[in-house]
């Protein structure tokens, strides 16, 4: 089983597992489970960080020297879309509140975490 596929199937598989994870949390404590933009947030979190992966994986060689700019570029990127697309709705009542925040910093931070596991391991070798 190649590297990619293996990080692709762990990322699915973690941010699916803490989606769920999430969603009971919020059920438990009688918020609403779908606010706070928490599916977009999970989506484009997984699909940036396989894109960044797939990246990366595939520059690998040619631009080993650059890897390390390229992966902070990825993170820039993430940033980026966090301040287009989720920001303006959080701020929207003037203040970011827990919830609005661990809507896109959980699927983020468990994304981060597993891209630099898997990217770690791909240099490596």
């Amino acid at each position: 089983m190649s590297p990619t596929f293996k990080f692709i199937i762990s990322i699915v598989i973690s941010l699916t597992l803490a989606f769920g994870v999430h969603l009971i949390i919020l059920f438990n404590l009688n918020f609403l489970l779908f606010d706070n933009l928490i599916i977009p947030a999970y989506l484009i979190n997984l699909f940036v960080a396989i894109g960044i992966y797939l990246g990366l994986y595939h520059f690998k060689k040619k631009y080993n020297d650059l890897l390390g700019f390229l992966y902070l570029g990825g993170s820039f990127i993430k940033f980026v879309i966090f301040f287009i697309v989720f920001y303006p709705s959080y701020k929207l009542d003037g203040e970011m509140d827990s919830l609005e925040f661990a809507a896109f910093f959980v699927p983020y931070s468990i994304s981060l975490f597993l891209e630099t596991f898997w990217v770690i391991n791909f240099l490596k070798k």
